[in-house]
């Protein structure tokens, strides 16, 4: 198999992923689909970080562009060498996965330390909007009885562990992904774009 479709098909599987967490993280903004709160700066202090907007979606978007266009990429000479344009290609994309294993890797861990903090809401002990799970250390979400501590926003632990988890496991599958296309990239510029010794790259 191509080193250069192996890029190509990363990054289509990437742009699908970015979209995805994109979607999830507006979501996390609309508890129920009521605005109310995000405008009243009522939600957990991690969907303000935008990882899966920022994180997952955007810095992802760079590196998935740069894997599609690797296959025909028809840059010429490097190095005073004529033919090895694709192989300098594949050795820059190592860069581009890099940013997306930053993006990825940010989205990962503030989606952990959302789950793990617990949602910002109305306390019905304390009568008044704290994290009522930030000592738990996640151990609430095996506590389903005690979600109902949470009077509003509605069905917020609810939402939270849907959405977090969703951007957990985006994030961790993007990770997974550019870490590939680095031992791919690496792979592609020492041993040549194509595993066809013979294949020539015209100029």
């Amino acid at each position: 198999m191509c080193f250069g479709k192996c890029a190509r098909y990363i990054g289509y599987k990437l742009l699908i992923l970015a979209f995805l967490c994109i979607v999830a993280n507006i979501l996390l903004y609309f508890p129920n689909g009521e605005t109310r709160f995000a405008s009243e700066h009522r939600l957990s202090k991690y969907v303000a970080c935008l990882h899966g907007i920022i994180g997952g979606g955007i810095l992802i978007f760079l590196p998935a562009a740069v894997f599609i266009g690797l296959e025909y990429d028809n840059c010429c000479g490097c190095c005073g060498h004529e033919n090895c344009g694709k192989s300098c290609a594949m050795l820059s994309s190592v860069l581009a996965a890099f940013i997306g294993i930053l993006g990825s890797g940010y989205c990962f861990i503030i989606s952990a330390l959302g789950l793990s903090h617990g949602p910002y809401c109305l306390s019905a002990a304390e009568q008044n909007w704290v994290y009522p799970f930030t000592n738990s250390s996640g151990g609430y979400l095996l506590e389903r009885d005690k979600w109902s501590e949470c009077r509003e926003p509605r069905n917020i632990v609810e939402w939270n562990l849907t959405l977090f988890s969703i951007l957990l496991v985006l994030g961790g599958i993007e990770l997974i992904l550019c870490s590939i296309q680095v031992i791919n990239g690496f792979l592609g510029g020492i041993c040549g774009v194509c595993c066809n010794r013979e294949e020539k790259y015209a100029c």
